[in-house]
């Protein structure tokens, strides 16, 4: 098995969010092997990682009586993958003997084949037991905190029908620049009242209609709302502050706005950088961090981020590298 297996690129992304506490979507985003792989493994590393990171309490109930013993020190980052092996099986109905092998190969891969007797036993056993279902998997997996936060703001039932839906795959929400309705057709999409459109999870984004052409991008319908609220006019200047990854960035300048996408992660910027140049939009982009003020001289930094749309600059503007 080799290091671009989504097996071990999942135990990966696992180990940059649960060890090195970066963001989920930072993970992906930065992953070096992720976007060069074949759509379908691309979509399994996320599928097994999101699975992890979605039933991790209830995945580690089940793991922690096959154990002798918790692990301890370094060994506590060969966790993620008796967690990837028992979420394929419990969770992704994979058979038990291909559940077995490939987390072997993945531990080989990964640089933890010194573990490799432990996973084949523990993966073993838990692939020939009777598995008891959790009592309640939906408040299981809900962290105390957040927990007593949903009941006491909306009440138990309330509560507990949030948490049972993080248990799902999130739909896909999509913001089109244009035509709305003709895009729910084509992309087998419902149409909400709000004008975003919805998708089921699953499948590889890049090869949906219109991705190339720039004519939608991926943005939360709750997310679109405020932009929508705020009805910008062709030529006003709007600040859009914490833009990234510049969902509303890309609402304001498709409405003609003058954008200023400030954000303090240069890695994030990038981001915002990369989907304004699919879409074919514009914005200037300043790095920084708001909390202590943006200097005017750095939000008058301009990037016209595709050279279809690049007006004229002027002598006081400049292109920021990259």
């Amino acid at each position: 098995m080799s290091k671009s297996d989504p097996r071990t690129v999942a135990f990966e992304l696992l180990v940059s969010v649960l060890h090195e506490k970066r963001p989920f979507d930072d993970a992906l985003a930065s992953h070096r092997r992720l976007k060069g792989m074949p759509p379908r493994d691309r979509a399994l590393a996320r599928l097994l990682a999101a699975t992890v990171l979605r039933r991790l309490p209830e995945l580690d109930a089940m793991i922690a009586p096959l154990l002798n013993k918790p692990l301890r020190g370094q060994a506590r980052i060969v966790q993620n993958l008796l967690r990837l092996g028992a979420a394929q099986f419990v969770f992704l109905d994979t058979p038990a003997h291909a559940v077995v092998s490939t987390t072997v190969a993945a531990a080989q891969s990964s640089g933890q084949r010194a573990y490799k007797g432990l996973i084949n036993a523990v993966l073993r056993r838990l692939t020939s037991e009777t598995i008891t279902p959790a009592a309640n998997p939906a408040k299981m997996n809900v962290p105390d905190w957040l927990w007593k936060s949903w009941a006491d703001a909306y009440g138990a039932e309330t509560a507990m029908a949030i948490a049972e839906a993080h248990l799902r795959e999130s739909a896909l929400d999509i913001t089109v620049e244009s035509d709305p309705e003709a895009w729910a057709e084509k992309l087998e999409a419902e149409l909400l009242p709000t004008g975003s459109l919805r998708r089921a999870a699953g499948g590889d984004i890049r090869a949906l209609p219109g991705f190339d052409d720039g004519a939608w991008w991926i943005q939360d319908a709750a997310a679109a709302l405020p932009v929508a609220l705020l009805n910008p006019s062709p030529g006003q200047t709007i600040v859009d502050m914490c833009a990234a990854p510049g969902g509303k960035t890309a609402q304001l300048a498709a409405a003609g706005a003058n954008v200023h996408a400030v954000d303090i992660s240069e890695k994030r910027m990038k981001q915002v950088k990369d989907n304004l140049w699919r879409l074919r939009l514009k914005a200037q982009r300043t790095v920084a961090d708001a909390a202590n003020g943006c200097p005017r001289h750095r939000l008058m930094r301009c990037c016209w981020t595709h050279p279809a749309r690049e007006p004229a600059r002027s002598a006081a503007t400049r292109t920021l590298p990259g």
